[in-house]
């Protein structure tokens, strides 16, 4: 008979804790008992992985030797160790006993009887309630906790210093790491008595070799932007310091607002609340010159300078490496810029782009003069209109999984069509026919969900017939006053009209979007 053993843990403290190993010891004190011999190689672990998640590697290898043929039966403690959602368990449970395997609970053994099945039934529910009684539990006492100073209020240990490794959250094993404690401390005195910038500092940490916080080949401003404004390095752990905040702007116009779209920030030091002490890297004399510092350097910043001569500011790509573009002036020429191309402490990119500076007023023409062009010849939007009302301009993703979609539907039919024949023809039985129909037909009913909500996503697509006239309606109102703009009133019609301008090399594409209401005549769609 062949055997595998499987056990599992919930947190990394459990398994320093040994509690896995206690599993595996009373799943092999069973098989001694029963006269089996298990090898090293046919036990299963999964140590810091929740019972309510089905994506454990144990679990995994473990169900995918199964689906070989590769165990006769499998122990483990009990169900909750298999997993805490009962819908998960009776997965598993009738997975295994497809593939001819065995589960045996050592704690709790059970049968095919209706009794032992309803045990199974209960337990697995009772499971799943004390997990969401645990996680309820733990969102309300956590905040309690932070306030009380009975836990850090991080999950990752500040960069200087370390914690105990069974309790890496308690304030009680907070201890200095020496060497990054050194590097610390320089840090905040370069800052604070020179005039060296963040980008300089992290250049001279790279040039050094030293590693990141993060354990990486090289640092950037952000990073000890985060060191140099952090209390704990005097001896403050702070709470409500940094909160969760919403982007509202692009980094890259070729970058949707969704992408990476959750940021942190500093709260104002009035919300600060300090709830435990720790051991003190650097004096105040150090750190309080430094925090004005931020503040000046902010308002210094380039991104805060409206660059009133570039017709495209914040509106230009680099579609070489997909980073924005930013405008500069020298010599009395205006250019366009990558940002792609600006030190490894800025981009954390290895590569710099190989991009060249753009001359702004030759790109600033080329862009108006082709708005001018679209906005005087509104029939070029319509055609653009009818190869959408044909479906000939859906989003590549959605036309493949809309083909996708079909093809797999029509060989669902082709297969429904094959098992009728074979029953007719007397080949499979009746109740084998049955349950490969009913296969099939789950199957179909679940592409026609899936159909069903795709084509609600194509609606917008389909539905442009009553658009036309306000769009032209739009176009004739707005080529009146093209000859007498101004630049202001240009700057906002870019605005209004071009989602982004993409260079490569000497290759330019102009994505437009066009307001369908009056409403979207007052958003810029470039923010």
């Amino acid at each position: 008979m062949k055997i595998a053993l499987y056990a599992r843990v919930s947190t990394q403290l459990q398994a320093l804790t040994q509690t896995i190993e206690q599993q595996l010891a009373r799943l092999q004190a069973y098989c001694l008992n029963q006269g089996w011999t298990v090898a090293d190689e046919v036990i299963f672990r999964d140590a810091g992985y929740s019972g309510a998640d089905l994506k454990r590697p144990g679990l995994d290898r473990l169900r995918d030797a199964v689906g070989r043929a590769s165990f006769d039966r499998v122990l483990i403690t009990a169900p909750d160790r298999l997993a805490r959602n009962y819908v998960h368990q009776v997965l598993l449970l009738e997975e295994f006993s497809q593939a001819n395997c065995e589960i045996v609970f050592v704690d709790h053994p059970l049968s095919h009887d209706p009794h032992d099945q309803l045990v199974l039934q209960i337990r697995g529910a009772v499971a799943e309630y004390e997990r969401t009684l645990i996680t309820e539990r733990t969102r309300r006492g956590l905040p309690h906790r932070l306030e009380l100073g009975q836990l850090l209020p991080w999950s990752r240990m500040p960069y200087g210093y370390r914690g105990k490794v069974e309790r890496p959250r308690d304030p009680q094993g907070l201890h200095i790491e020496p060497s990054e404690a050194a590097i610390v401390a320089e840090l905040y005195t370069l800052y604070a008595q020179t005039q060296v910038s963040l980008s300089e500092l992290a250049t001279q940490l790279n040039q050094r070799g030293i590693p990141s916080p993060k354990g990486k080949t090289h640092w950037n401003a952000s990073t000890i932007r985060w060191i140099l404004q952090n209390p704990v390095y005097i001896g403050q752990v702070c709470i409500h310091r940094i909160e969760p905040t919403l982007r509202h702007n692009r980094r890259s116009a070729l970058q949707p607002v969704g992408h990476n779209r959750e940021s942190m920030k500093v709260t104002s030091a009035d919300h600060w609340l300090s709830v435990a002490h720790s051991p003190v890297v650097v004096s105040n004399e150090l750190f309080e010159p430094a925090q004005p510092k931020f503040e000046y350097n902010k308002q210094l910043a380039r991104r805060n300078k409206k660059h009133a001569n570039c017709l495209l500011y914040i509106l230009v790509s680099c579609g070489l490496c997909q980073h924005s573009c930013r405008s500069f002036t020298r010599d009395g020429y205006s250019y366009y810029w990558c940002t792609g191309r600006q030190p490894i402490t800025r981009t954390g990119q290895e590569k710099r782009c190989a991009s060249h500076n753009i001359n702004a007023f030759q790109l600033d023409q080329l862009v108006w003069q082709d708005l001018c062009n679209l906005i005087t010849q509104p029939s070029l939007i319509l055609q653009a209109l009818k190869r959408v009302e044909a479906g000939k301009w859906l989003p590549q993703e959605l036309q493949s999984r809309r083909a996708n979609l079909r093809k797999g539907a029509t060989n669902l039919t082709q297969q429904l069509e094959r098992l009728t024949e074979g029953y007719l023809s007397g080949i499979i039985g009746l109740e084998e026919y049955t349950r490969r129909r009913r296969d099939i037909e789950q199957r179909q009913q679940s592409l026609i969900h899936q159909e069903r909500e795709l084509e609600s996503q194509l609606e917008r697509h389909q539905k442009i017939g009553e658009i036309t006239a306000s769009i032209e309606e739009f176009c004739q109102r707005v080529q009146q006053g093209l000859a007498e703009a101004d630049f202001q009133q240009k700057r906002q019609l870019v605005e209004l009209l071009i989602d982004r301008v993409v260079v490569s090399n000497e290759d330019v594409e102009i994505r437009y979007v066009v307001p369908t209401s009056p409403f979207g005549e007052r958003t810029k769609f470039c923010n």
